[in-house]
């Protein structure tokens, strides 16, 4: 069954989102802006596995705990598109790629497996050129 849990985060409250499977105790975390900790802790809390980390687009607002969660989880891939990733700090606002062994990227029309249910990716260019939002369909949805 799903459920999705909002977590505003950092000083401009930016929502970040538990996204589980609770038949699975599976879950997704959405554009983890800052506090890690917290996110870490509701995880827990829920007795969750972490499966992916995914990023509707690149602004620090939406990426900045994406390096400590992955210090807690290092086998987790990190989903973001392709246009909003960076190689190296340009003064930009977008993302910087981590290594290979995470970093993942989405497009229009992908699907993305979270227990019994799915996420399809439809791109949104405007607030950046690699804007996403994720539709979630499958039981309970």
């Amino acid at each position: 069954m799903l459920q999705i849990k909002r977590m505003p985060v950092g000083q401009i409250g930016t929502n970040c989102y538990l996204l589980e499977d609770t038949d699975a105790k599976l879950c997704a975390v959405i554009d983890p802006g800052d506090q890690p900790e917290d996110i870490d802790r509701e995880i827990r809390k829920a007795g969750l596995t972490l499966t992916m980390i995914l990023i509707t687009h690149g602004h620090f607002d939406h990426t900045s705990a994406v390096r400590p969660l992955l210090e807690q989880y290092p086998d987790v891939p990190v989903y973001i598109h392709e246009k909003d990733a960076v190689d190296t700090e340009r003064g930009e606002l977008l993302f910087r790629k981590v290594g290979p062994e995470n970093q993942r990227y989405y497009k229009e029309g992908d699907i993305l497996p979270l227990g019994g249910l799915t996420l399809r990716v439809l791109e949104t260019p405007g607030h950046s050129e690699g804007s996403v939002c994720l539709l979630v369909e499958g039981q309970g949805v």
